[in-house]
């Protein structure tokens, strides 16, 4: 009996020693194929070095994933807690060279990475190339959904810190090139038709200004007219919306509910195209008045917003304007949404300032200068951030965008998912909201009969100087009945859709209570607030609906920094 029991601690010890040896000599292996990755995202640009990073890569999480595959690693992965440790390496490592093997591989060619083919030449892109690109995308993003999955279904709760930690990284990481392999399939598929491969298109471009806030973003301040034809493009037209048309009724009939919330003032002005949250809607509105104004039909329309143009400067690096003022990814937001307003005083002075920059921008883009690895990190990060929105008037072409921010629906509430939606608006016509503050939560709170209701709550702060010393086109006027440096914000609480309403209430300065509409299925709160330098308001909704393990609120996009988090309160504000 002795010996049998020491036959089989020799035999323990000898498989530790062998998973351990194996484990230590796996991590060797990604050590290295991290540092090789990080040569590929250099290295994009130059085909012949970045095929040859590939099969590094490629080797090297190969190599690991055998060494966690074996059959006493199997074993071990049975053994209590112990084998929880192991199982999570091993899918990790599984993932990670699934990644390399289906998605990174796939698109290198002979010639290197394909991507490249998404940087333009001499203004020119190459329709064949991005279309054959699109088989090889497909398959990456649906090799890193897969690996995604996987590795979010590790525990790390029951994980040791060390390996939790890098667990977690790793979520990162791969749900960082699940969004882009996505994107990259979605472009693929859609680049080819919107560029001119089947005729020539027009769309209307929309640039949002987030220092006056609108549901989307913010308010129209400037368009312009793209047209595309055979794979090269050219800046066709821009106006200021500003000096565009007002019309006495809106442009597309938008029905009595959203009449009853908006006054039709979406479908009268262009600046108002995206105070209405969904961006199917405004992007229809937006092509009507183009067409009435222009005569020209537009095929699509994009929104997008100085936050997003911020990300694709990393990959353009700094441009030289007409001015003399280098556009950064540093300096944009603050140089379009502030201090052009503290240089220029007059709003046609302004207007010029910002067309002169969008042609020196869009030729920026167009020129191929961009480094094509940031450039599509930085869409990917834009389009997550719903800061680039994108509506197509061929319906095959905007079915390819289904299932993404991109198109900037209404919030989503389904079995897995409730959504508040917050989509706030400047009231006074002025450019105040570059110092205003929005801070959002949203808890699970059991009411009386011990059910759960879902609970949003939200608090404006302005951060506005209260020291008068900035000029009246950014703190106002006047205009509405609102006096200088108030800040007025109207609010509309898209509560989850088919939910009921079960209390609401607010503090602060502004008007007291909400007003009730209806945009279909969803029930809207408008909630208004006038704020003083330093003032704040706050509000708080619960709402009764079956509980779904993500709830959440869809916040308008603002200027990087003014949004925040606060705890949802499970008790109404007095």
């Amino acid at each position: 009996m002795i010996w049998s029991l020491f036959a089989i601690v020799v035999l323990l010890v000898a498989a530790a020693a062998w998973v351990g040896v194996r484990a230590v000599l796996a991590a060797g292996h990604l050590r290295d194929a991290q540092q090789a990755a990080s040569r590929l995202t250099s290295s994009i640009s130059d085909p012949a070095a970045a095929a040859g990073v590939v099969g590094r890569l490629m080797k090297e999480t190969g190599a690991a994933r055998d060494l966690t595959g074996d059959p006493v690693w199997a074993a071990a992965m049975g053994v209590p807690w112990v084998g929880e440790q192991l199982a999570a390496v091993r899918t990790a490592t599984v993932a990670v060279d699934d990644v390399v093997t289906e998605a990174i591989a796939p698109l290198a060619t002979p010639n290197g990475l394909s991507v490249a083919a998404l940087q333009p030449v001499d203004g020119r892109f190459d329709l064949d190339a991005i279309a054959a690109m699109h088989d090889p995308a497909v398959s990456a993003a649906a090799a890193t959904a897969a690996a995604a999955e996987s590795v979010d279904s590790i525990r790390t709760s029951a994980l040791l810190s060390p390996l939790a930690d890098e667990v977690v990284r790793l979520q990162e990481l791969v749900g960082t090139a699940r969004t882009t392999t996505d994107a990259l399939s979605r472009v693929t598929e859609l680049m080819p038709a919107m560029l001119g491969a089947e005729g020539p298109r027009n769309y209307l471009v929309l640039f949002q200004n987030l220092a006056e806030w609108r549901s989307l973003g913010g308010i129209v301040g400037a368009t312009a007219l793209v047209h595309a034809e055979g794979g090269g493009m050219e800046l066709a037209d821009q106006r200021a919306a500003n000096d565009m048309a007002r019309w006495p009724e809106s442009v597309i009939p938008m029905g009595p509910e959203l009449d009853a919330i908006y006054d039709q003032k979406p479908g009268r002005y262009m600046q108002n195209v995206t105070q209405v949250p969904s961006f199917p809607l405004g992007a229809q509105l937006a092509q009507e008045m183009w067409a009435r104004e222009t005569g020209t039909r537009v095929d699509g329309v994009v929104a997008f917003d100085p936050v997003a143009l911020s990300y694709l400067l990393r990959a353009t690096g700094p441009i030289e304007l007409a001015t003399g003022d280098l556009l950064t990814s540093e300096n944009a937001v603050q140089l379009l949404l502030n201090e052009v307003y503290l240089r220029y005083p007059r709003p046609a002075d302004q207007d010029a300032f910002f067309q002169s920059a969008t042609a020196q921008i869009f030729a920026a883009l167009t020129s191929g200068r961009a480094d094509t690895a940031e450039l599509i990190g930085a869409l990917a990060q834009a389009g997550a951030e719903r800061r680039i929105l994108m509506w197509n008037a061929v319906p095959e072409e905007q079915a390819v965008l289904d299932g993404t921010s991109l198109q900037g629906h209404l919030p989503t509430t389904d079995a897995e998912r409730t959504t508040f939606g917050v989509y706030l608006n400047e009231g006074a016509s002025s450019k105040i909201n570059y110092y205003t503050k929005i801070d959002t939560g949203v808890s699970w709170c059991t009411d009386t009969e011990g059910s759960p209701d879902a609970a949003l709550s939200l608090r404006i702060r302005s951060e506005l100087p209260g020291d008068a010393s900035l000029p009246p086109y950014i703190v106002g006027s006047g205009s509405y009945g609102v006096p200088p440096s108030i800040t007025r914000t109207v609010t509309y609480l898209y509560l989850p859709a088919g939910s009921e309403l079960a209390s609401a209430s607010s503090e602060g300065p502004g008007s007291p209570g909400f007003a009730t509409g209806s945009d279909g299925e969803y029930t809207v709160l408008t909630w208004t607030t006038d704020l003083a330098p330093g003032e704040e308001a706050t509000a708080a909704v619960r709402v009764r609906t079956p509980q779904t393990p993500v709830l959440a609120a869809e916040v308008t996009p603002v200027i990087p920094g003014s949004a925040g988090e606060i705890p949802a309160a499970c008790t109404p504000a007095s």
